[in-house]
C-alpha cells in the first residue's frame, strides 16, 4: 500500500480554494495537511473537499492561524493542541491518525523579530512540541511531523545563507530549538531523497519576481521517525502553484511512502 502525503501553507484557504481544488484533482494525495486557513470552523469550505471524496478535520479562528487535515480515509481519531488544556494553541496543531500512522500537522509561530517576545514564544513552542512528542509517542514507532515549521534548517535551505543568518526563520536560536525536536527521533524526508541542491517552499511576496529569481526558503517540511522514513520512496516540491495568479506565498511539498 502506498501513501502520498502533502503539506501546504495556504495563507487563507478561501482565497486559495481553486488552487487547492485543482491540485487535489491532479495529484490525489491520500493526505493533505494545510496551515494558515484563517477561517472560523463554521466558514471552513468542507463541501468543496467532500465533493472530491476527502474527509476534513480542522480547527481555525478568524483571520489568523488555522490547521486542517484532508484525507481520503477518515482519521481513526484526532485531537487538537498539545493536550494540556491550552485551547489557544488548538488552531496551530492537529494530530490525526490515518490508519495506524499518527500525523502531527503544525503551524509553528513565525516569531516576528529576534528581539521580540514572540521570538521567545516560538522557541518555547518548539520545546512544548518536543515534550508533546515525548509524552505521546515513541521514536521507534511510525510518526509523521508535517507542516510550516517557520524555520529553514540548513544553509542550503535559503537563497542567501550568509546575508540571512540571524533573521527570522534562519536564526541560530531557531536552529537550536528545531534541532532539539529533530533529535527526539525525526528524519527530514525531503533531504533524505534530495541531499543536494537548493529547493524552496516559500517565496516572500515583497521580493519582486522571487520565484523566477530563486529567492526562496524551505520552511515547510515532512519529517518522519526512522522506521517510517525508511519506507519513503520519494519527496518533492511542486513550484507550479506558486506561479499561478493570486497564489499563496508557499507551495506544496509531497512525500510518498510504502506502508
Amino acid at each position: 500500500m502506498n501513501m502520498k502525503i502533502a503539506s501546504f501553507n495556504t495563507n487563507g484557504i478561501r482565497a486559495r480554494l481553486s488552487i487547492i481544488k485543482d491540485w487535489l484533482e491532479r495529484e490525489r494525495p491520500d493526505v493533505l495537511c494545510i496551515q494558515e486557513t484563517k477561517v472560523q470552523d463554521k466558514d471552513f469550505p468542507r463541501e468543496t473537499f467532500e465533493e472530491l471524496a476527502y474527509s476534513c478535520t480542522f480547527r481555525g479562528q478568524k483571520s489568523y492561524n488555522g490547521v486542517a487535515v484532508l484525507s481520503t480515509t477518515p482519521p481513526t481519531k484526532a485531537s487538537f493542541g498539545f493536550g494540556d488544556g491550552d485551547v489557544t494553541e488548538e488552531p496551530r496543531i492537529i494530530t490525526a491518525y490515518i490508519g495506524d500512522i499518527p500525523i502531527v500537522n503544525t503551524y509553528v509561530p513565525q516569531g516576528t523579530a529576534p528581539d521580540s517576545e514572540r521570538f521567545q514564544y516560538k522557541l518555547d513552542w518548539f520545546q512544548r512540541l518536543r515534550d508533546y512528542f515525548s509524552e505521546h509517542f515513541q521514536p521507534s514507532e511510525p510518526l509523521l511531523w508535517v507542516g510550516d515549521f517557520n524555520v529553514a534548517p540548513e544553509p542550503i535551505d535559503v537563497y542567501d545563507p550568509e546575508g540571512l543568518l540571524g533573521s527570522i526563520g534562519f536564526h541560530p536560536g531557531e536552529h537550536k530549538a528545531l534541532s532539539a525536536v529533530k533529535a527526539w527521533g525525526f528524519i527530514d524526508v525531503f533531504r533524505m531523497h534530495n541531499p543536494h541542491g537548493k529547493a524552496y517552499t516559500f517565496w516572500d511576496y515583497r521580493i519582486p519576481h522571487s520565484v523566477r529569481r530563486s529567492l526562496g526558503w524551505r520552511v515547510d517540511h515532512i519529517w518522519a521517525t526512522e522506521c517510517l522514513a525508511q519506507r519513503s520512496r520519494s519527496s518533492w516540491i511542486d513550484v507550479a502553484p506558486r506561479r499561478l495568479e493570486k497564489p499563496s506565498d508557499h507551495t506544496f511539498i509531497v512525500a510518498e511512502f510504502e506502508i
